[in-house]
């Protein structure tokens, strides 16, 4: 079977059953790798020592993966998975997984994402909820901005009667470096339609910070 050469594949070349494949484009790749060992080269580093010998391609793979939301279209994956529904109470996604970079140090915030929308006609899938949380996180980011994305691609697409979003995390551009603070957490929020009414925004405060479930 002819392999794409751009196509990397994690596990046994099995034609039966489940494969996952890992799609780098091959020359971003190769000048990212090139860039990166230059950057090794003045930091001092001896780049042809076996440790390091494959550093520079290691780290532009996990760069193109890291950034990935760059090439990922919100609106197309939202519009995916809408579905017509006459439900109008709140639905809430919790605690989902944030991974970003800081555009100002590239280094990582993490943390918690929570999100909920009311629907006004139309439903999404899930899954998809996250998947936007993905798309604009896989980028360089600050945390404010990419509370208000998340906000605003689920209030564009799916016209709800309110968006909700509260993102929670820590910066190692804050612990690791600068003022060193290693317990401090960052909270954004951004709201529309219901949910700058105030008993309904705290209605959803109070429904993301319960842990029974």
């Amino acid at each position: 079977m002819n392999k794409d050469p751009h196509t990397i594949i994690d596990d046994d070349d099995d034609p039966e059953g489940y494969r996952k494949i890992d799609h780098y484009n091959h020359d971003s790749l190769n000048k990212l790798s090139q860039s990166y060992l230059e950057v090794l080269q003045n930091l001092g580093e001896n780049t042809s020592r076996e440790g390091i010998l494959k550093t520079p391609e290691r780290v532009a793979k996990a760069m193109q993966f890291l950034t990935q939301g760059y090439h990922l279209n919100a609106k197309e994956i939202l519009e995916s998975a809408r579905f017509r529904e006459d439900y109008k109470q709140m639905v809430i996604v919790k605690d989902i997984e944030v991974y970003s970079l800081c555009e100002h140090h590239m280094l990582p915030f993490f943390g918690k994402a929570h999100v909920a929308y009311i629907p006004n006609n139309y439903i999404v899938g899930l899954s998809k909820i996250p998947r936007v949380v993905d798309v604009f996180a896989r980028r360089l980011q600050v945390q404010e901005r990419l509370t208000v994305e998340i906000r605003d691609a689920i209030q564009e697409t799916l016209s709800p009667l309110g968006v909700a979003v509260v993102i929670e995390a820590r910066h190692l551009c804050m612990q690791m470096r600068g003022i060193q603070k290693q317990n401090s957490v960052t909270t954004t929020s951004a709201f529309t339609g219901e949910f700058e009414n105030d008993r309904t925004r705290s209605e959803f405060l109070r429904l993301i910070a319960d842990k029974h479930i």
